[in-house]
């Protein structure tokens, strides 16, 4: 069985930056970063967001950026119905989604993990219901859709997170981390 840091380090293996490193990555690196978080045909067209300003403006209504937090090397490239979400996430406003959202995490966000049930949790890593995730997508979908869907990251496949907030959506597991 491999130990979480050999995971880690598979996970960060190839082209991805670790989030150590990420901070002191050029632009040109934080830029590549963020492409890794969703299939070529959706990043190599997407705007890509860095410290929260644009510096590559896209055509597909994708946008990419290299971490979640700052320097967490947590990549991801977001449809418009997710970065509504995230906006209202970052003003803890209220959202209902009025379409299906889609979110590519395919670095994973091992080391950047959150509370299952909480967005908000003052300390995620010692939350009761921490989990990290390997590569996954999220899907925002009408609230009523979750009904009868698990909130158990345990027990394999797609898991709801945040169920019990406006901001719930569905993690869909793409690679199993070892």
């Amino acid at each position: 069985m491999k130990t979480p840091t050999t995971r880690l380090l598979a996970m960060l293996a190839g082209t991805a930056i670790t989030a150590s490193v990420l901070a002191d990555a050029t632009l040109d690196e934080r830029i590549a970063h963020a492409r890794t978080a969703a299939p070529a045909s959706v990043s190599a067209n997407a705007t890509i967001v860095v410290d929260g300003k644009v510096v590559v403006e896209g055509s597909n209504g994708w946008t990419c950026m290299p971490d979640t937090m700052p320097s967490d090397g947590a990549a991801m490239c977001n449809d418009a119905m997710w970065m509504k979400m995230m906006g209202a996430m970052g003003s803890k406003g209220d959202f209902v989604p009025d379409r299906v959202g889609i979110a590519y995490m395919l670095q994973g966000d091992v080391g950047a993990g959150v509370s299952n049930s909480d967005p908000f949790h003052p300390d995620h890593k010692n939350a009761d219901d921490y989990v990290e995730t390997g590569p996954h997508l999220m899907i925002i979908v009408p609230k009523a859709l979750l009904k009868g869907m698990t909130d158990d990251p345990s027990v394999g496949g797609p898991y709801v997170m945040w169920g019990d907030t406006p901001y719930a959506h569905i993690m869909v597991p793409v690679a199993d981390l070892e």
